[in-house]
């Protein structure tokens, strides 16, 4: 694997994410009166139906599918999917609206190094995962080297082990 270096393509940040949906109308609902976008012009070129709206720093693409009956839909709850992440002030409020909303949601809680991560996950119309956080509460901690080309605990150790080894080698 190539090291890492830097910035090769010059990304500024996250432009927007597209999402192919079976009813533009009732994802634009979803995402103004749940997430609190907002819609935003749309060229007037572009020759299929679909939305675009905008909040917090990203955009959404809203695409009307082609074949809506076609379109999978997930039922279960299951944070391991896809999904798109939001951070908000209160989870306790999240949670409540949530609850008003009737909007069914999954709770989860990761927990690094004394710090607590509450987790909340629901789907949009057509079965996307959202989730709502306190995320900003953990650190961000650049990896660097061989630690930055683990992508699992497993992993990790793996390669402490090795370097155990290595250094008990270098020693004799």
């Amino acid at each position: 694997m190539k090291e890492s270096v830097g910035n090769p393509l010059r990304l500024q940040s996250v432009n927007h994410i597209s999402l192919i949906c079976r009813s533009v109308e009732q994802s634009m609902d979803f995402y103004q009166n749940v997430l609190g976008f907002y819609p935003i012009r749309r060229p007037g070129s572009l020759d299929f139906d679909g939305a675009w709206l905008f909040g917090y720093g990203i955009g959404i693409h809203l695409l009307e599918a082609e074949n809506p009956e076609k379109l999978p839909k997930k039922k279960e709850i299951n944070p391991k999917d896809n999904h798109i992440s939001f951070q908000c002030e209160s989870m306790v409020a999240v949670e409540k609206k949530l609850k008003e909303m009737e909007i069914d949601y999954a709770r989860a809680t990761v927990e690094e190094g004394g710090i607590q991560v509450d987790q909340l996950f629901f789907h949009d119309p057509d079965g996307f995962m959202i989730e709502i956080c306190n995320c900003d509460s953990l650190p961000v901690i650049p990896l660097v080297g061989e630690v930055a080309r683990s992508c699992s605990l497993v992993n990790l150790e793996k390669m402490q082990n090795q370097q155990q080894i290595q250094k008990m080698l270098q020693q004799l």
